[in-house]
């Protein structure tokens, strides 16, 4: 793997290390002011970091995991973007919850990379909604 994606895939750990903990804010250091983000708990769409900081915010301390993994992760850049996906899977005690994210990524002005797309999405949708 070359540099960049080294470089993302090590700040994705660094934001999931925190989120495990309770703390989103590894998440909200390394977004853009004008993120996109997509999750299943969401009817739509959530434009911008201050609107993704609100969100967090009503949430931090609740996600909370014994250890995570991320699987098969890629990175495939191209100037100042690059696209991060991967398989993930979380573990508290015996319980497993596995998802799939792609998050875009835009080189900024600063030189540091920041989320500017994110979605995550179930792994087996089937497996968690029934009906």
């Amino acid at each position: 793997m070359d540099e960049v994606g080294m470089e993302i895939i090590e700040m994705e750990k660094a934001a999931l290390d925190r989120w495990g903990k309770g703390d989103p804010g590894g998440f909200l250091e390394i977004c853009a002011p004008d993120v996109v983000y997509f999750d299943p708990y969401r009817e739509a769409r959530i434009d911008g970091l201050p609107a993704l900081e609100a969100l967090f915010k009503t949430i931090r301390g609740q996600v909370q995991f014994d250890r995570f993994e991320l699987i098969n992760p890629h990175v495939q850049a191209s100037g100042n973007l690059a696209v991060l996906t991967f398989n993930y899977i979380s573990f508290t005690g015996e319980d497993a919850s596995r998802w799939n994210c792609t998050e875009v990524f835009r080189k900024e002005a600063d030189h540091c990379w920041r989320i500017v797309q994110t979605h995550w999405s179930y792994t087996n949708v089937f497996k968690y909604h029934k009906g």
